[in-house]
């Protein structure tokens, strides 16, 4: 039993007085099914008997290990604005604004009252529209609250990644996506369609529209267009064809049908020569959709949108509607999760690092980052290593790829600086105006930097949030404080378990660097080709056999994973395994592991990465997955990964006939 805490290559991190006390396994027994071999299903024998004997909470779409930690996340949340509220805080302070802003979005008796007055000033917007250049220029001031057909953003330029871009983007269904729309055939898929026909007529209804079926139908005719001219999922992973910068002047050429000049005004963004078109045959025909559309079709349109965003906070006949089609209908859900924890998800939203500092302050010590730190530095030198041993890549690219690797960001638990809210207007008893303001305040800020140098300090996720990611334009890679905790590290586990689930983490997001879109920039995060051309073939053939690999699993009946839409995720699965494996062997600085439980630690970090993957989904909710989600479902990021690597089949023995069993060379190895 070792004595030091991920000792050798990861060093310490949890060292001292605790670690006295053997140290377990970090499997939950209970939740394995005995009945099943690692060999047939590893996700199974992990996790088969938690999948019995647990039920998906009525108010939830799947569950599991990110739903649990999420859960606890916002509880976290809950007591920080709680122990806020009790205090006496200043007027205007970000204490203050906190407390009202949660305080608010409770009070749906105050809510219930109001009834449709605080959107009233965005209906008579939207109705008194005189003219299509009117109409236009309500699309920038609601690009903030409102979905519309373009969409407006800023991000790093692809090809500047030091500068500030603005951006189009295709937007303005009212359903997850265009095959929402437009697939044939699919039972699935027609009934969600008719959900949202049966929402958008009582939105209507609701609304006060005497003709409310008929103005449902003109929408969701509309809303055919939209998508029939949206771009799939698939091409929108392509960097390198989202990438289209160009001039207002040639834009106005190209889509007459609407003036650049005044929508971008309208949206708050600063006088400028260019913008990034992402998908340039979507703009097009939705310029002249624009154009050839009634006017009264489009106020349809936009009141329907309106009712639909704002529906968290309109009387409860509207957000009961939102959750029979946004819940029941798309995700299987069976009841609204609690409105306090609707509040922390807006208040997140609205004033997340505010709230943020606070959470790391109670919940995530200093040491905690500088030991993650140490870890993740460790990952990077083991996957160098990976990159040495590469037999298909040359010498000349490797050493592009080291040397993108050793100009990776790490960021780690939460930012150094933390955003000012200073600005930002929250009214007690305006629950809508404080989201809608909320909203807006933080569209302003990102569009108002459009030509500016790049924040590189800036994070694009919140401390509590329980998630990682990887930004190919900074090349960074950056993880939350809320991750960093059981099952994903637990300081009271034997090192394998810690290596098998928050290893295999890290990993994933060091090699989405290297996926098929991350591949496509350099390490200062500039769209540049650095591969030779043979290189660049070879990858891409072994990239085919993985999308072949996750095209055969079928989720749902007749419903199988898209291997393009998902290939991102799956290579940054299968990578991250196999690096983490080798920071773990490396870790044991020659010695046999330490066998726990029966279990050799060869074992146990194989069976830790399985139970990180340990949920359930309601049919409802995976067939949105699969429809729009680059991530494979869980099992099939569990199973997927390990039966590509060696080391699984090493560690459990297996041999033709077991159900996980894939023969060497028919092994996919890539990083």
């Amino acid at each position: 039993m070792k004595t030091t805490c991920l000792a050798a290559l990861i060093g310490a991190l949890l060292c001292g007085s605790a670690l006295a006390a053997p140290l377990t396994s970090g499997l939950d027994s209970a939740g394995s099914d005995p009945a099943v071999r690692a060999q047939d299903d590893l996700f199974r024998a992990v996790n088969g008997g938690w999948l019995a004997k647990t039920p998906i909470p009525a108010d939830k779409s799947s569950f599991g290990t990110f739903i649990q930690l999420r859960d606890l996340s916002d509880e976290r949340v809950k007591n920080i604005v709680e122990e806020v509220a009790a205090k006496k805080n200043a007027a205007g302070s970000v204490e203050d604004k906190v407390a009202a802003f949660y305080r608010s979005y409770m009070n749906t008796d105050a809510i219930d009252a109001a009834g449709l007055k605080p959107l009233a000033p965005t209906l008579k917007e939207i109705e008194t529209l005189k003219d299509k250049k009117a109409l236009v220029a309500l699309f920038g001031r609601l690009q903030s609250t409102v979905a519309t057909p373009i969409g407006l953003g800023v991000s790093g330029d692809f090809k500047q990644p030091d500068r500030y871009m603005a951006m189009t983007w295709q937007d303005g269904l009212g359903m997850p996506d265009r095959d929402y729309y437009l697939k044939k055939g699919d039972a699935r898929l027609e009934k969600a369609q008719e959900a949202y026909k049966t929402y958008l007529e009582t939105l209507f209804k609701l609304a006060g529209d005497k003709h409310a079926a008929e103005s449902a139908k003109l929408v969701y005719a509309l809303e055919v267009k939209i998508a029939q001219a949206h771009w799939d999922k698939v091409e929108n992973r392509n960097p390198a064809k989202i990438y289209n910068p160009m001039t207002l002047a040639d834009l106005a050429k190209k889509a007459p049908g609407i003036d650049w000049t005044l929508f971008l005004k309208n949206a708050a963004f600063p006088k400028i020569d260019t913008i990034t078109v992402s998908q340039p045959s979507q703009v097009i025909a939705t310029a002249k959709l624009i154009q050839k559309e009634p006017l009264s079709t489009w106020k349809l349109y936009l009141t329907a949108h309106a009712l639909d965003s704002a529906s968290d906070t309109l009387p409860k006949a509207f957000r009961e509607a939102h959750f029979a089609f946004h819940g029941k209908a798309l995700n299987g859900t069976e009841q609204e999760k609690p409105r306090w924890q609707q509040a922390t998800a807006q208040l997140n939203g609205a004033l997340g690092e505010a709230v943020g500092q606070v959470y790391v302050a109670k919940y995530f010590p200093p040491a905690d980052k500088a030991r993650m730190v140490e870890l993740v530095h460790n990952l990077l030198k083991a996957y160098g290593n990976s990159i040495d041993g590469l037999t298909w890549m040359s010498p000349a690219t490797k050493v592009q790829a080291k040397e993108k690797l050793s100009k990776y960001m790490i960021k780690i638990g939460y930012p150094d600086n933390w955003r000012d809210y200073s600005k930002l207007a929250v009214r007690d008893g305006d629950a809508l105006g404080n989201s809608a303001r909320a909203a807006r305040f933080e569209f302003e800020r990102q569009v108002r930097r459009v030509n500016d140098k790049v924040d590189r300090a800036e994070w694009g996720m919140f401390p509590q949030t329980v998630n990682a990611y990887y930004n190919p334009s900074l090349n960074e890679i950056v993880f939350p404080a809320a991750i960093l905790q059981p099952p994903f590290f637990n300081a009271a586990a034997d090192d394998a378990v810690n290596y098998g689930a928050i290893g295999a983490v890290i990993g994933h997001e060091i090699s989405h660097g290297f996926d098929d879109e991350g591949s496509q920039f350099d390490g200062d995060g500039k769209l540049r080709n650095w591969w030779t051309e043979a290189d660049r073939k070879a990858f891409d053939e072994i990239g085919a056999k993985l999308i072949a690999q996750y095209d055969g699993y079928e989720p749902i009946s007749g419903k199988h994973i898209n291997g393009k839409l998902t290939q991102g995720e799956n290579i940054a699965d299968l990578s991250g395994l196999q690096i983490a494996y080798k920071a773990y062997k490396l870790s044991l600085a020659g010695k046999p592991s330490p066998v726990i439980d029966g279990l050799t630690g060869e074992q146990r970090f194989f069976l830790g990465w399985a139970q990180a993957w340990r949920d359930k989904t309601r049919e409802a909710a995976l067939l949105q997955r699969i429809t729009t989600d680059p991530h494979s479902p869980a099992e099939f990021r569990a199973n997927g990964a390990a039966v590509n690597n060696d080391a699984f089949h090493e560690a459990f023995g297996t041999k033709p006939g077991d159900k996980m069993y894939k023969a060497p060379e028919a092994r996919i190895r890539l990083w």
